[in-house]
């Protein structure tokens, strides 16, 4: 049934063999390459290989329940963990994202509801970031432009994993659901009678790319140096040091001012501007592939709304797969776990089934 999974054991032992050359480790990225690929193979070969010892303890069972009924439970306590591990393997060989193991940039924007909504957008700030905290992940603010009632009009912020995460652990592979936009269901805190009222905030979530992954011409690159506005040090408001990026042939724009120097800026502006490419390049190739190979949360349309936080309720809901709950508070202090694991098991179904 699995055959294809005798390739993949082959392969895992000879990046065994690769990362124990004392050899290898003189090239740190290949080391890195090996260990992710290592890491994405070992459950696979460690379920396949389950999977086979179960088989041969159904058959020695089947033997000795023909002449000892005693076994008969013990046959169908095997059978049934042979089905789980069958369902498992299936799951592990479907193809992952390749993207999964990267680390990502977030943005957040506010959207309709004025002030309310910058505030909001504050709230998704420190959730994630919360989150990020109690994973163990990296958080970075690469730029923000705050509102004058303490929220957020826009911000972006680099996520990042400790040493090679798990397979499915990686801050892609948890946080790419989170692109959308979020809605919030609240009495605002200007407001004097008590009233709810609906605003909203977007998320967009992109794969940080590496050098090797995009490629700038720098002949393709408008750059416009600005006075920057808001925090930042000294130096604000008094220099030239905010940069604008324009990509000419995309038309993406990218800005920063949150760093003190026009140099700083500028590297920033290119990781967001990478990151954008990357995305953009990635979303074409899905345009391209067949319906059955798209995930049906993946490809959720970022003019989607995608979850609701309503207040009153202490409720959250995930539109997209019928999640609902009433840990509000929760989830606002980082407890996002539960929330991301239905849109993971609900893109892993779609898959699964795609792929039989």
């Amino acid at each position: 049934m699995f055959e294809a999974v005798e390739e993949l054991i082959g392969e895992h032992a000879d990046l065994e063999r690769r990362l124990a050359d004392p050899s290898v480790h003189a090239d740190q990225a290949a080391v890195r390459r090996y260990g992710r690929r290592y890491a994405e193979l070992t459950p696979i070969v460690r379920s396949y290989r389950q999977w086979l010892a179960t088989g041969e303890d159904i058959e020695t069972a089947r033997e000795l329940a023909a002449e000892d009924p005693e076994f008969a439970a013990e046959l169908k306590s095997l059978s049934a963990r042979r089905e789980e591990l069958t369902d498992e393997l299936r799951l592990l060989l479907v193809p992952r994202d390749p993207s999964d193991d990267k680390d990502v940039i977030l943005e957040i924007k506010a959207g309709e509801g004025g002030d309310e909504s910058a505030l909001f957008a504050g709230d998704l700030l420190r959730m994630y970031l919360r989150y990020a905290e109690r994973v163990g992940w990296q958080t970075e603010l690469i730029d923000g432009n705050e509102s004058d009632l303490g929220g957020y009009k826009d911000v972006s912020v680099a996520v990042k994993a400790k040493g090679t995460p798990e397979p499915g652990q990686g801050v892609w592979a948890r946080l790419k659901y989170e692109g959308g936009v979020h809605r919030v269901q609240r009495v605002p805190a200007t407001e004097s009678q008590g009233r709810i009222h609906t605003s909203a905030a977007g998320v967009l979530v992109l794969p940080e790319a590496e050098d090797v992954d995009v490629e700038i011409n720098q002949n393709d690159l408008r750059v416009d140096v600005y006075r920057s506005s808001g925090p930042g040090g000294q130096s604000v408001n008094t220099t030239d040091s905010a940069v604008r990026l324009t990509h000419l042939p995309t038309g993406i724009v990218v800005s920063c001012q949150n760093e003190k120097s026009q140099l700083q800026n500028k590297e920033q502006a290119l990781r967001i501007l990478r990151a954008r490419l990357l995305a953009a390049a990635q979303e074409e190739a899905d345009r391209e592939a067949s319906d059955a190979r798209r995930s049906q949360v993946r490809t959720v349309d970022r003019s989607e709304r995608v979850r609701t936080y309503n207040y009153p309720e202490n409720r959250i809901s995930d539109h997209r797969v019928g999640y609902k709950a009433y840990n509000l508070d929760r989830v606002l202090d980082g407890e996002l776990d539960a929330v991301i694991q239905a849109c993971v098991d609900a893109d892993s179904a779609a898959k699964l089934a795609a792929a039989q």
